[in-house]
């Protein structure tokens, strides 16, 4: 076959098209990283609460209860209702107000 009659003269089959849509590709590609950034890198608040009691004993609240939740002997909303039980017993251990 002919190589030349196969060749297309439109200016999105050259190199400044292929290349343009490399440049779109990264900028979707770092735009979706930005946009989830706090998602792959938690922020520096995560590290503070280590330090906090209420965290403390709510995270080894949690982790029971999620535990229950794996094994199905509790639905998602006795999950919940756990969890926010929980999170009140460990602020009046702590000695704080409970948000509302």
């Amino acid at each position: 076959m002919n190589r030349e009659a196969n060749r297309s003269d439109s200016a999105l089959d050259g190199p400044l098209a292929r290349l343009c849509a490399a440049g779109v590709l990264v900028l979707a590609a770092v735009l979706l990283v930005y946009v989830h950034r706090d998602d792959l890198v938690p922020p520096e608040a995560a590290a503070v609460a280590a330090d906090d009691p209420v965290a403390r004993c709510f995270a080894q609240r949690a982790a029971d209860i999620d535990q229950m939740r794996a094994e199905e002997t509790i639905s998602p909303a006795q999950a919940e209702l756990f969890k926010d039980r929980a999170r009140a017993l460990c602020q009046a251990q702590a000695g704080q107000a409970a948000p509302r």
